[in-house]
């Protein structure tokens, strides 16, 4: 016996269940290794020899508490006794699995357990769980969530935010490192250069605790006992667990970087062999049991599979697939009352903002310096008097773990509204949008109930780094929407609605119209529907399509020459797009020229021309002519930055296509 597992005072009941919720991952493997080589799964990241930290740390929490595990953590999913059934058809890419066929492995999350899935990156499910455990302090219910990473994944930025951000806020979280000895092949030390990486606590005020991974007895216990201690006060802690990969990284890339002798001496720390030792020395568990253990469960394991095996293949649907990409949101028309008030833009963005935080007492807000300074362009200017600082919510300089917090609020149920300080910043919680939000409701039926706030454009002498309007981005993205209004009335309106949408949404506010343009706007709460493009004149002679900032050059310009007889589109929402205004417009004046801020290569206008030659080609009197800025970053200085947009080009080339 390689442990000491005599200090405890659990009953003969307690130690035998550990036993058996880790026995049942290990058999699970054993059989999932057969079927790996028969080629009836496509992968698999084995967790043997790490059982006893899945199991331990999942029979430390609530059943209502959230887990969010990693590809290695096979005894969360079924210590949580999910049926081994719906584990098998996931893995085989069943339509009883949990994402339809459309992720492998343990890439998925399900509601009716309380388990958050991983993504390949690793890091954003950190964040996640601050934001889980922000939604467990707000609604006062005691709750603690644990994440779980492995030692690399600390090497991620993720990793850093995550820790800061639930130490600022106090939040209830287990972080649980599973130090493993290995990345796919990096050892340790060209991971990290501490001895521990429970001292990392130290640096965020953080609570940390270094507990042997193996010993079934010691996770179980000090987890609970933290786990017990947080539910009455509030507060992260850090915990790494010393374990070892016995397996490769997934199976395809072995063990051969692996000193033998490093992995005899783990060998001999298994935690199944040991416990099973010392059950069977104090006659707690006799080999007649032990067999019955294995029967049972060898039993459910030779059933469930061949229930999975049995189950008809995914037949690919092509409505279901695109269907499935967002949660269904049926849009309430909330009508604007008679009163109206003449307001900025800028105005009518706070003015949406807080009658939404009115309506919905599950919204929270978050971004840097929104609070009691009321943000930079002055938004949220007293909205902590009015809604408290749980709700307008200060966040350190960490657009990621904002973005992700955003999405674990989703998943406990609440909404959310991320400010990014100004658009350009967005890059830096990129991955959490294009690969979480985006994505989370195709994988596995969870939507990402966030609205990303995006200050953008040029004009304003702000320069490379807080000029960009970069909605092309986000509109390749498939699950996000995508809304770019030029007016105060609709950005009112349109950002009402897109907190009521479930879905995520990016929320562009061109800077440059904040102050400058007004205009009458209803005094309470409406809401106007996404994917609806508004004609602001009519003409014969050309179609004007354009967005944000553009819409206020082409009114310019028609102004200067009232001689031009055009159609002027402003689309308002760029996912979903009103195809069918555009394609109407089109086929009724024969041209069309489309007009973007951004510069041209890859831009939205590129996709909308295409569309039109695509459908309205036999009505076109002309090519489709589009309009952008130059193909360099933003500049600053007033002179550089009116050569750059597209502002100064629009007429000569609108007089171009008219003469065509």
């Amino acid at each position: 016996m390689h442990f000491d597992y005599s200090k405890h005072k659990l009953t003969n009941e307690q130690l035998l269940l550990l036993y058996k919720n880790m026995l049942k991952p290990r058999l699970i493997e054993e059989k999932m290794l057969i079927l790996l080589r028969q080629g009836k799964i496509s992968k698999w990241f084995s967790g043997i020899g790490q059982e006893a930290i899945s199991v331990g740390v999942t029979m430390s929490l609530d059943k209502e508490e959230y887990i969010l595990p990693m590809h290695r953590n096979l005894g969360v999913f079924t210590t949580r006794d999910i049926p081994l059934f719906r584990l098998f058809c996931q893995w085989q890419g069943k339509a009883s699995g949990f994402t339809k066929g459309r992720d492998r492995s343990f890439h998925f999350g399900t509601q009716e357990y309380n388990i958050v899935g991983m993504i390949s990156h690793l890091g954003p499910q950190l964040g996640v769980a601050d934001g889980i455990a922000l939604a467990n302090l707000l609604q006062k219910n005691n709750r603690v969530t644990a994440v779980f990473t492995g030692e690399g994944g600390t090497s991620e930025g993720d990793f850093h935010e995550a820790l800061n951000v639930a130490s600022v806020w106090n939040l209830p979280v287990i972080f649980c490192i599973e130090n493993n000895g290995y990345g796919l092949s990096t050892p340790t030390n060209e991971q990290y250069n501490c001895e521990h990486l429970a001292h990392r606590g130290k640096g965020y005020g953080m609570e940390s605790h270094i507990i042997d991974g193996n010993n079934i007895i010691e996770v179980y216990t000090k987890v609970s006992k933290i786990a017990d201690s947080i539910r009455k006060e509030p507060r992260p802690v850090l915990i790494e667990f010393k374990t070892f990969r016995m397996r490769g990284h997934e199976e395809a890339s072995g063990t051969k970087y692996v000193p033998q002798d490093l992995m005899d001496e783990w060998a001999a720390k298994d935690p199944i062999n040991n416990f099973k030792d010392y059950l069977q020395n104090e006659g707690i568990l006799s080999d007649e049991q032990d067999e019955a253990f294995k029967e049972v469960i060898t039993e459910e394991i030779n059933d469930s599979l061949k229930k999975a095996a049995d189950e008809e293949a995914i037949r690919p649907n092509l409505t279901t697939e695109l269907d499935d990409v967002c949660q269904p949101f049926n849009y309430q028309d909330f009508k604007p009352n008679n009163t109206t008030e003449e307001i900025r833009f800028i105005d009518a963005v706070s003015e949406g903002l807080k009658q939404s935080m009115e309506r919905h007492d599950d919204l929270v807000i978050m971004g840097q310096d929104i609070a009691e300074y009321g943000g930079v362009f002055k938004i949220t200017d007293g909205f902590v008097e009015a809604f408290g600082r749980e709700r307008v919510r200060n966040t350190p300089i960490c657009e990621s773990a904002i973005v992700e917090a955003g999405m674990g609020l989703s998943i406990a149920g609440m909404k959310s509204v991320v400010e990014m300080q100004f658009a350009d910043f967005v890059s830096s919680g990129f991955n959490p949008i294009v690969n979480y939000l985006a994505k989370v409701h195709y994988r596995w039926n969870q939507n990402a109930d966030v609205v990303v706030r995006m200050p953008c454009g040029a004009g304003v002498g702000a320069g490379p780094f807080h000029s960009q309007t970069n909605e092309a981005w986000f509109t390749k993205t498939p699950g996000l929407k995508v809304v770019y209004p030029a007016f105060p009335y609709d950005a009112k309106g349109l950002l009402a609605t897109a907190i009521n949408d479930p879905n995520p949404v990016m929320f562009f506010e061109h800077k440059a119209l904040y102050r400058s343009i007004r205009q009458e706007v209803p005094t309470d709460y409406y809401t106007l529907p996404f994917g609806k493009a508004s004609l602001l004149q009519e003409g014969n002679d050309i179609t004007i399509i354009t967005y944000g900032a553009g819409v206020h050059w082409a009114l310019n310009t028609l102004e200067n020459n009232p001689a031009i007889s055009a159609d002027l589109l402003d689309l308002r929402t760029l996912q979903p797009l009103d195809t069918e205004a555009i394609f109407n417009s089109v086929k009724k004046t024969g041209k069309a020229i489309i007009l973007q801020e951004d510069s041209m290569f890859g831009g939205i206008a590129s996709d909308i021309s295409s569309l039109i030659m695509e459908n309205c080609f036999e009505q076109l009197d002309a090519p489709v002519k589009r309009v952008a800025s130059i193909e360099t970053p933003i500049p600053f200085i007033g002179q550089l930055e009116d050569q750059y947009l597209a502002k100064g080009q629009f007429e000569g080339e609108l007089r171009k296509l008219l003469e065509y």
